[in-house]
This record gives C-alpha cells, structure tokens and sequence, in this order.
C-alpha cells in the first residue's frame, strides 16, 4: 500500500483530496490529509475508510518528521513560505514531494541532495503555476518540432467568477486565498518586449494592462504578473523577443483597484493602532492628503487619483462599504487585513455562485518565412462552492501527477516544475477526461 501526505485542507483543496480519495481503492492507497483544524480535515475525508484526518501543526517538527516518515509523497498545500520546511524533510527522508506554490530559492538549492535521495521536489504544478506550463510546453514543443521560431509569448490567467453569477460591479467574487487577492501585484513586475526589458513597479501595476479578448467570454483586463523573465530559460526560449505572464480580471476591475492601491490599503507591513474600534470611512479619511480634502469622502479620494466621482470605477470603489462609517472589528489589522475583511464579505460566493478559470496563452512565430499566430484559450466553470473551477485546476494536476510518480511513470529526481514531456503530456490527457481542454486557433 501506498501512503499519500497532503499537508493543508482549505480552500483549494476540495477537488484534489476527492480525487486522491476516488482513486484510493484501485490504487490502494492510504492518504493521510493534515490540517491545523481538525475540523477541516475531517470533512474533507467524509466516510471514506482510505482517508486518515489528522490535526497537524507543520511546526510541530517532531509531528511532522513522523507524519512526512510514514508517507511515500508529500503534497503541500501549506502557505508557501512553510513549504521549505517539509522539503528539508522529504530530502531527509526520501519522501517525493508535490506542490503548486511558485519555486523558492530555498528549494530550488535542494536539487543535488533530492537527485541524491532519488526524489522529486516537483513545484507550480496547480493552475497558475501549472496547466499554464504544461499547456503552454506542448505549444512551444510542437512548435519547435516543425522547425518554427517562436517571436512572442503571452500568458494570462484569471480566477473569476462565472457569468451566470456575476452580480456586483467588480465582476469578482473570492475563489480562493482572500489573502492572495488582496497582496495580488505587489513587487515589481518583469518581462520583455520586442527584445527590451520592461519593468512595472507595483504604483502602475493597475494601471499598465492590456485588453485580453477572448471568444465568447468577451474583454478583460490584463496586467504583468511576478517575473515573466524567468521561464524564458525554463520553457526553452531564452532568445525570444516578447515574453508576458499575466493575471486577467473583468474589464474595469484595474481601475478599481488601483484606487486601493494609491491609499494604501493594500499594505500589510504595519498595524494600526486602536483597529478594531476605527472605522472604515475613519481609515480611508486618514489616508488621504490634505490637499485632497473635498466635500465628500467619494470626492475627496475621486480628486487624490484624478477619477471622476460618478464614474464606473468611483462607483465599483463605493459599492464595497469602504466609505462607510462601520467599526472594522478587526483587532491588531493592517490596512490590507482590514481591506480584506470588508472584500470577503461583498466578494462571498453565494451558496449557487460558480466561479470560473479563464486562461489564454498567445503564440506569434515565423515558419519558412511566414508568420504565424496561436490562439489557445481555457475556460472552466466551478460546480459549486465546494468543486470551484479554482479547486479543480489547482488540485486536479496535482493529484494526476502523483497517480504518475507513485506509478513509476514520472522517473525524473530532483527540483522541477512542470515543463517536461514526461509530465505534462499525461497530465494534459488526463486533464482533458475530466473536461479541462484548451480550444486553439491558428492564423
């Protein structure tokens, strides 16, 4: 029998533990699935007798030396900066160890030692980073094979909510960590263009986009994402003249945000004193400059980011309470733990909301002389709060390629992501049985 780890049991974790769960009998595996609420774990694994719920505390390094000891692989759901952590063991231990969080340096200096250990330390192999690679590989692979040389690279993706249950004026409702929502953009952004080194700080992040059309969801906003320069080695492009990874939201949501962006709202380095007992419409006054100061709260933050009161981002901006004078309630907060707060209540998904995944990636390259365009688009619909489009595309991957590497099909050691042949043609196939299929369009 094999034993299957999976540290962290929130949100995103729905999909991938009913699909470990689903295949444990034909695969006869025991999964152990940890969660500092116990609560939490032992919902997930409902009834079924392959499923061991245990209350974990990844700090706890005599609990979680035993825990990692006992399993064959590891899947990590933790916060990213905890993954090190368990890593460190599993090299200790000889353990595999899958994850969808972005590669650290911290794991990304184990590679000898896993090689040594005859392990994997596969890392981004959820969604964004994950079916991204993987899809965008067997692109970049094919056009490759036919001789092609591949000119430009765009890459984006949007967690959404779905048409059907798009009802505020953000288009937006929280799929996932609120947390990640809230700190989305912040660093500075890096990519290439037309062979030049482009480099987007987090004040004009919001503000830089581009509009994404993709068939039949319409247009959206898209702005740079993290460090777009480094995959140029991963994927195999290191030469190439336009390379984009990007995150997608409906059309007017940048705007908004930026106007939380400009007050401060999104930073989380300090605490305010007295939080709990501040208001909202207290908070943001606070914020502003005095020069700024107009007649009304709308006005005053409407003449500080230069937008007109009436207008639709001004209206998106008012919609959330943030002018309000209610208490937040919220002991020890930072402006972005408050803001977070306010959006996790207006940003709820409704018990018969459906989130929705939209990713597009764009390829531009030259073949005898003539130019080419690939257009491959996904979209992917939530079944309901539970089985999120969001659950289903970070915990799908990861289930399917730990299939892979307890079957001995996934031979690779070492620290990797997604980009090889050998992962991410089965995965991809597989993917596609359970309805995740990108649609391409060639010109």
């Amino acid at each position: 029998m094999k034993k299957i780890l999976l540290l962290g049991a929130g949100r995103s974790s729905s999909s991938l533990i009913k699909y470990l769960l689903d295949n444990a009998n034909n695969q006869q595996w025991l999964v152990t699935i940890c969660d500092v609420s116990i609560e939490s774990a032992q919902s997930k694994c409902g009834s079924n007798p392959a499923g061991r719920p245990v209350k974990f505390d990844v700090n706890d390094a005599a609990q979680r030396e035993y825990e990692v000891q006992q399993a064959d692989l590891i899947i990590s759901l933790l916060p990213p900066h905890l993954h090190h952590l368990v890593a460190v063991d599993c090299v200790r231990f000889k353990k595999h160890f899958l994850t969808a969080s972005y590669l650290s340096d911290e794991i990304k200096s184990l590679d000898a030692d896993a090689k040594e250990a005859g392990i994997i330390l596969l890392n981004e192999c959820g969604l964004d980073p994950g079916i991204d690679h993987m899809s965008a590989m067997q692109v970049i692979d094919n056009i490759h094979a036919k001789g092609g040389e591949l000119t430009t690279f765009k890459s984006y993706t949007g967690g959404l909510v779905a048409p059907e249950s798009n009802d505020n004026p953000w288009g937006y409702k929280i799929s996932w960590n609120p947390r990640n929502v809230i700190l989305a953009g912040q660093g500075t952004a890096r990519y290439i263009r037309n062979g030049e080194y482009k480099f987007i700080p987090y004040n004009r992040i919001f503000t830089e986009i581009e509009t994404i059309v993709v068939d039949g969801m319409g247009s959206f906003d898209g702005y740079a994402n993290r460090d777009s320069l480094a995959y140029r080695h991963h994927y195999g492009i290191d030469t190439i003249p336009t390379l984009l990874r990007g995150t997608l939201r409906h059309a007017g949501y940048c705007r908004a945000w930026d106007v939380f962006v400009k007050l401060g709202l999104t930073d989380d380095s300090y605490h305010l004193e007295n939080s709990e007992e501040l208001t909202y419409a207290s908070i943001v006054k606070s914020f502003l400059p005095a020069a700024s100061i107009k007649k009304t709260l709308p006005e005053s933050v409407a003449h500080m980011c230069g937008l007109p009161v009436e207008g639709e981002a001004m209206t998106k901006v008012i919609w959330t309470g943030i002018f309000e004078d209610v208490k937040t309630g919220i002991k020890n907060a930072s402006p972005a733990m408050i803001l977070q707060h306010l959006l996790e209540q207006k940003w709820k998904l409704q018990a018969d909301d459906k989130d929705m995944i939209v990713m597009q990636h764009q390829f531009e390259y030259v073949l005898n002389g003539s130019n080419h365009q690939i257009i491959s688009s996904l979209i992917v619909k939530g079944d309901d709060q539970t089985y999120t489009a969001m659950a289903k595309t970070v915990g799908l991957p990861l289930g399917i390629t730990a299939k892979l590497v307890l079957e001995g099909k996934i031979k690779l050691t070492g620290v990797c992501i997604p980009v090889m042949r050998e992962i991410y043609e089965p995965v991809l196939a597989e993917l596609a049985l359970a309805g995740i299929v990108f649609e391409e369009k060639e010109s």
